[in-house]
C-alpha cells in the first residue's frame, strides 16, 4: 500500500502544480487515485467508501493556504484521514490493575502470536520496567508451547510450564495462582489458533477469558493477510471483548490493508506493529507517523529512536576521548564502530523510516550485501588474537593466512578489511578533538561502508 499510494499521490502533486485551488475535478482525480490504490492493497470495500467519503467533504471548496500547492494540501487532508482511520495518536497497553495484570493473546494460527508474546515481554520489561511470566494455552501444538518457553527465555521473561495434556482453563487457572504467589506484574497468556475460524475455538477463548478475566485482550493479526483479515477481525470481535490490535510482519512484502480495515471493523486501536522477526522488533503503533510512512514522508522520530536506542552512549565517549588523547585506534575499537551498526536494527530497517525520496537514492546501495559484509568484517577481527587486534602491525603473510581461514574468507579480503582500517586510523589522527558528528559523516564516504543519505 505504501509504494503504490506514495507513487499516485507523488503523481498528482506534480500534475497539480500551477493549480490555484481544490476543486471538484482534482478532488475527483486525487480520489480515484487513493481509491485504487486502497483497493489494491486490500482495504475492505466499506472501509474504502468510508475513508473516501470522508477526504471528499474535507477537500472539496477548502482554500489553498500560504506556500502550498494543490496538491500538497490534498496530500495533507489524506494524511490526517489516513491518521484518524488507524485511530489518534498512540493508544498505550493498560496495566491498571491488582498484579498481576494479565494480558490475553488472541488471533489465527501463523499469525504471529507466539513470537508476538515474547516480543510484548520484552518491550514491557524494558521500556515499562515490569517482571512478567508468559504461559500457553496451545495444547494442540505442543511444539508451540516449547518455542513460547525458548523466545521467553531470550526476551528476560519468565515462562509457565504447561503441557498437551492439560484444559487451557486449568493451565490459565495455575498461571494466575503462580504469577500472584510469586509477585509478577504481568502474566502474558499466548492462545491457541486455528488455520480457521471455527466454533471450538471461539468456545474455548470464551472460557479462557471468563477466567481469567484479562485488562488487555489484544488481537494479533498478519499485516499480510488482506481481505481474510475483515472475517477474522468481525469474529474475534463477536466473541471477545478486544481492547487492541497487533499488526505482525509490517516489514515483509505486505499490501498494508489491514492496518486499515481491522481497525475500523473492531473498533479497537492498534497497539503495536511488528517490524522485524526479531524480538526486539515490536514498536508502539503511533496512526500519525505510520500514515506518514505510508505517504512517503518517512518515519524520521522512529529512526533517532531506533539509532539513539541502538547508540552505547558510554562507548562512544570513550572512543572519543581515546581520538583525543592521541592513543593509538586499533582493531577493538573498529570492531566496535561495526557492532554499533549492527545493534541500531540493521540497515534495512533504518532505510525503511527515512522519507520515500532519501529511501530511493540510499536504495541504490544493496542493503544486504552491506549487511553481509559488517558480518564478515567482524568474523575477520574476531579471529584475530587480542595483541593482533591491539598491534596489527604484526599482521603478515602467515597470520593472515590463519585469519583468513578462522573466519572462513580468501586472504584478499582481511587485506581489503586492514586497508580499510588502515583510512579510518589516518582519519583519527587528524580528528583529535574534532566531534563525533564528523568522523560518521566521513566514515559513510569509505569504501565498503555504504553511504546513508542524511
Amino acid at each position: 500500500m505504501a509504494s503504490a499510494l506514495t507513487d499516485k499521490l507523488s503523481r498528482l502533486v506534480k500534475e497539480m502544480r500551477g493549480q490555484a485551488r481544490i476543486t471538484e475535478a482534482n478532488v475527483q482525480d486525487m480520489l480515484r487515485e487513493v481509491r485504487m490504490a486502497l483497493l489494491e492493497a486490500d482495504v475492505a470495500l466499506p472501509v474504502v467508501r468510508d475513508f473516501i467519503a470522508r477526504v471528499k467533504e474535507k477537500a472539496l471548496g477548502q482554500e489553498v493556504m500560504g506556500s502550498l500547492s494543490p496538491g500538497q494540501a490534498l496530500v495533507g487532508i489524506v494524511n490526517r484521514e489516513l491518521s484518524h482511520t488507524m485511530g489518534e495518536g498512540i493508544s498505550d497497553i493498560n496495566l491498571a490493575a491488582q498484579p498481576p495484570a494479565v494480558i490475553l493473546m488472541a488471533g489465527l494460527q501463523g499469525a504471529g502470536k507466539t513470537t508476538t508474546t515474547a516480543k510484548l515481554a520484552k518491550h514491557l520489561i524494558e521500556k515499562r520496567k515490569k517482571k512478567v511470566l508468559t504461559v500457553s494455552g496451545d495444547v494442540y501444538r505442543p511444539a508451540a508451547i516449547e518455542q513460547l518457553r525458548m523466545v521467553t527465555q531470550q526476551a528476560g521473561a519468565e515462562w509457565f510450564p504447561s503441557t498437551a495434556e492439560q484444559k487451557p482453563v486449568d493451565i490459565a487457572r495455575a498461571a494466575i495462582d503462580y504469577a500472584r504467589k510469586h509477585f509478577f506484574d504481568v502474566l502474558l497468556v499466548d492462545t491457541a489458533g486455528r488455520l480457521a475460524i471455527d466454533e471450538v475455538l471461539m468456545r474455548e477463548i470464551k472460557e479462557l477469558h471468563a477466567v481469567l478475566n484479562p485488562v488487555e485482550t489484544l488481537f494479533v493479526v498478519d499485516a499480510m493477510q488482506g481481505q481474510d483479515a475483515i472475517n477474522t477481525a468481525r469474529a474475534f470481535k463477536e466473541a471477545l471483548p478486544l481492547t487492541g490490535i497487533i499488526l505482525t510482519k509490517l516489514d515483509g512484502d505486505s499490501r498494508g490493508g489491514a492496518a486499515l480495515s481491522v481497525r475500523q471493523i473492531t473498533g479497537a486501536p492498534i497497539k503495536f506493529a511488528g517490524t522485524s522477526e526479531k524480538l526486539d522488533g515490536l514498536e508502539v503503533f503511533d496512526a500519525e507517523r505510520h500514515a506518514g510512512r505510508i505517504l512517503g514522508m518517512g518515519d524520521i522520530v522512529a529512526l533517532v529512536e531506533q539509532v539513539t536506542a541502538g547508540v552505547d552512549v558510554e562507548a562512544a565517549q570513550r572512543l572519543a576521548a581515546k581520538v583525543k588523547s592521541g592513543a593509538a585506534f586499533d582493531l577493538n575499537d573498529f570492531l566496535g564502530q561495526l557492532q554499533q551498526m549492527k545493534q541500531m536494527g540493521g540497515l534495512s530497517s533504518l532505510l525503511d523510516k527515512l522519507p520515500a525520496q532519501m529511501a530511493a537514492k540510499a536504495g541504490q546501495v544493496d542493503m544486504n550485501k552491506a549487511e553481509k559484509d559488517i558480518k564478515r568484517k567482524e568474523g575477520i577481527i574476531q579471529s584475530m588474537t587480542p595483541l593482533e587486534r591491539r598491534k596489527p602491525d604484526l599482521i603478515k603473510a602467515t597470520r593472515k593466512r590463519r585469519i583468513a581461514a578462522g573466519a572462513g574468507v580468501h586472504v584478499q579480503e582481511v587485506n581489503r578489511l586492514l586497508n580499510e582500517f588502515e583510512q579510518m586510523q589516518g582519519m583519527m589522527k587528524k580528528m583529535k578533538g574534532a566531534g563525533m558528528m564528523k568522523m560518521m559523516k566521513r566514515m559513510g564516504g569509505m569504501k565498503g561502508m555504504p553511504k546513508m543519505p542524511f
